[in-house]
């Protein structure tokens, strides 16, 4: 038998990679081009090749081994390396294109999604134009093509006037509007205060960093507002089906010139019923993020119609339809009769043809059952919380979309003035765990929004899809063909798929999920006390070493070396000056430090030192911490550099640095008389200027900060925190608590 020839672009997609198994597997006689765009130092071809050793593989693995999988990818697979948009000339000559890549985000930038769904099937079929030949094109697209609308969809064009071509143009345009229009003065401004209120006591670095990054913030939220708008605007629900719209009369275009065009039009796609193995899926698809934050108790109410038809079709029936249309010729010639299917585009035929791929008609699933039957399976398998506990599910009333919406409003503002209230009281246990608290509901909000915002419009759905050409196209089909690669929706018991197949698939996922970023974390965190001669120790000191911070330090100054009599004049000065150093913790430490100091003008170097070596430096050294002593020593003992950082005088930190190999403190200009002047020597040691020492130290003494460890209690150590591997909050400002729990750094309370 002749061999046929296959482009085939998404192949490394969750639908495209089931295509590719599926060829692979169902047709010895198909050569299949895959279009792979290389990623960093990887080629497409690394990349498909990759794909063998995935779960998509490992059922037909399991039945002819591996070695006859790998031969047949290797002599029938060719790789086409390139991106859809930047499609290099087609030399090859193709029987079948079958094409799914594409950009399937809800809320993509409207330049990023026209990119894609519009410009690269443009590109696509401008190559079939310029290499002269007339492929059968199996266009993948998608059942809410049509848009917003009630009842019946029909397989059929679509009605509107929409100009594809002005789109783009506008989608192109809408990212130079929107760039320029960041940069105005008045946005930076904006953006500078908000860095600054985020960012202060981390540095001037790190504050124009975070006004860069709420600049491109605001240019993506813009540009995503503006795909969702236009949309919306022209009675799309969002870009997603937008562009793919688009792209459908991009097709029909080609199909009017007389070219073969069948639009395979899925509904919502999710793991597969048979094959290649009951339950694979490819990363979570679009119910899936709403099943498992429903399983996690993050969702209890969701804006939905309880009688929505929920329309959802397993991938391997996506993917039997489109085999059976690329095989249909050779198909009609076992049937003997060739012209007997009208339904299917033959050559020179001027129009296309659509196949909707769905549920929805011919065996329907109401929300209000997936959700019962989602409940039932995970009040019989509860997930873990966070502590171990397992989780009840709540139970839906499906209540109004206006009421949930307002439900939502009133949760978001009372969690808005908990931070706010939290953020001003003082670090403690107490308040670190309150905070806590106000992420997870901040988070499970977040959440909630984002899928009433998505989702709505899906589980709100009145449209029916129908599927009179699938089922036409499913009749014609041999029983032979059909006993392994067949897609007749009434076959699936909904309750038995969802409890039996898809639940514990997304499960699974989702525990593999942890597992990894488990182990991820394990290898960017090497262990601590493993031996080593390149690693540091570093260890901030007031709040971390020792429990108390500067000001508590210049009082017990003033206790050691001045009569009891002098007391209230000298803590009278640090007294008067309370609200600018509350200003300054939160502001800029710099500042903080330079105002204590300056109380130490006129103190004498000789009164200091000799307070140091008595019983007030004894004192210092009985304050260290006992796990803060236990960690020094265990980090010697491993062969680790030890480091003290901090703001403190270096006259002060002499009773504990012999703790230490390196101790970098506070210097202050002393005059002819040894009288502290009560100015520095030079500028604080803190936030991004510790962290420039650090990069010069490691350097200097041949240190390897990855697999370093850090100890710090404010944000303003988290700007050296961040260079080390194994980075740790120890009884952190709230500041730090909050970056360390988002970046998921090692909490330490003493």
């Amino acid at each position: 038998m002749q061999q046929s020839r296959y482009l085939l672009t998404g192949a490394t997609g969750f639908l495209g990679q089931a295509v590719l198994q599926a060829l692979l597997e169902s047709d010895p006689h198909v050569r299949i081009t895959a279009l792979v765009r290389p990623r960093g130092d990887r080629s497409g071809h690394d990349r498909l090749q990759r794909i063998l050793g995935k779960p998509v593989f490992a059922s037909w693995i399991a039945r002819v081994g591996e070695e006859a999988v790998h031969e047949a990818f290797d002599s029938r697979v060719t790789v086409l390396e390139g991106d859809l948009a930047d499609l290099p000339p087609l030399t090859d000559r193709y029987d079948v294109v079958i094409h799914s890549a594409s950009s399937v985000s809800f809320d993509a930038a409207i330049d990023e999604a026209f990119h894609t769904n519009v410009g690269g099937v443009e590109r696509l079929y401008a190559a079939l134009a310029e290499s002269d030949q007339d492929p059968h094109v199996i266009h993948v697209s998608t059942a809410y093509v049509g848009g917003i609308a009630k009842g019946v969809v029909q397989e059929s064009r679509l009605r509107h006037t929409v100009d594809h071509d002005d789109e783009f143009r506008a989608a192109r345009l809408a990212r130079e509007s929107v760039e320029a229009e960041s940069r105005q003065p008045e946005k930076l401004r904006r953006f500078i205060r908000i860095a600054q209120a985020q960012s202060s006591r981390m540095g001037p670095k790190s504050v124009a960093a975070g006004a860069e990054a709420a600049r491109e913030k605001y240019v993506r939220d813009r540009l995503v507002e503006f795909g969702r708008t236009r949309a919306q605007s022209l009675g799309w629900t969002d870009i997603y089906t937008f562009t793919k719209a688009l792209a459908e009369r991009i097709g029909e275009e080609w199909a009017a010139e007389g070219h073969r065009v069948s639009f395979v039009r899925p509904s919502i796609i999710e793991s597969a019923f048979r094959r290649p193995s009951p339950g694979w899926i490819d990363g979570f698809k679009v119910a899936d993020p709403l099943i498992m934050a429903y399983a996690k108790g993050s969702l209890s109410e969701f804006p939905g119609h309880a009688d929505s038809v929920l329309d959802i079709i397993p991938v391997d029936y996506v993917v039997n339809v489109i085999l059976a249309l690329a095989a249909h010729g050779s198909l009609e010639q076992q049937m003997g009769d060739p012209q007997s299917s009208p339904t299917l585009p033959a050559p020179g035929d001027s129009s296309a043809e659509y196949y909707q791929v769905v549920s929805g008609t011919s065996n329907p699933l109401p929300f209000h059952q997936l959700v019962r039957t989602v409940r039932e399976f995970f009040l019989a398998h509860p997930l873990p919380d966070s502590e171990g506990v397992p989780t009840v599910v709540p139970e839906w009333s499906f209540p109004s979309s206006e009421l949930i919406e307002q439900r939502i409003r009133l949760k978001e503002l009372a969690t808005g003035v908990g931070r706010e209230v939290v953020e001003r009281l003082p670090a403690s246990t107490r308040t670190r765990a309150l905070a806590s608290r106000l992420v997870k509901t901040d988070t499970k909000l977040k959440s909630l929004r984002q899928f009433a915002d998505l989702y709505r419009q899906y589980t709100k759905t009145e449209m029916i899809f129908d599927d009179t050409n699938t089922r036409r196209l499913l009749a014609r089909l041999p029983d032979e063909y059909l006993s392994h690669r067949g897609f007749d929706v009434t076959e699936i018991d909904w309750q038995d798929y969802f409890k039996d197949i898809h639940i514990p698939a997304i499960t699974e996922l989702t525990r593999s999920y942890s597992r990894d970023r488990q182990r991820r974390e394990n290898q960017r965190t090497p262990t601590p006390l493993r031996s080593t001669s390149e690693a540091l120790a570093v260890f901030d000191l007031d709040g971390t070493v020792i429990s108390a911070n500067i000001v508590q330090q210049f009082v017990a100054v003033v206790r050691a070396t001045r009569p009891i009599h002098r007391w209230p004049a000298a803590l009278g000065t640090i007294a008067g000056i309370v609200p600018g150093l509350l200003r300054a913790e939160y502001r800029d430490r710099s500042e903080l430090i330079r105002m204590v100091n300056r109380r130490y003008q006129g103190f004498r170097l000789d009164d200091l030192r000799e307070a140091v070596t008595g019983r007030f430096g004894q004192a210092i050294r009985d304050s260290i911490r006992p796990q803060a002593r236990k960690l020094i020593d265990e980090h010697r003992a491993a062969g680790h550099r030890t480091v003290l950082l901090t703001g403190a005088l270096d006259v002060l930190v002499e009773p504990i640095a012999d703790l230490f190999d390196e101790v970098v403190a506070t210097r202050m200009d002393v005059t002819d008389d040894g009288v502290l002047s009560g100015f520095l020597a030079q500028p604080p040691l803190v936030d991004e200027a510790r962290a420039n020492w650090l990069r010069k130290y490691a350097d200097t003494v041949g240190a390897d900060l990855a697999r370093s460890t850090g100890y710090g209690d404010s944000l303003g150590d988290a700007a050296w925190l961040e260079l080390v591997g194994s980075p740790v909050a120890v009884t952190p400002d709230l500041g730090l608590y909050g970056l360390a729990l988002k970046k998921r750094w090692k909490v330490m309370e003493w």
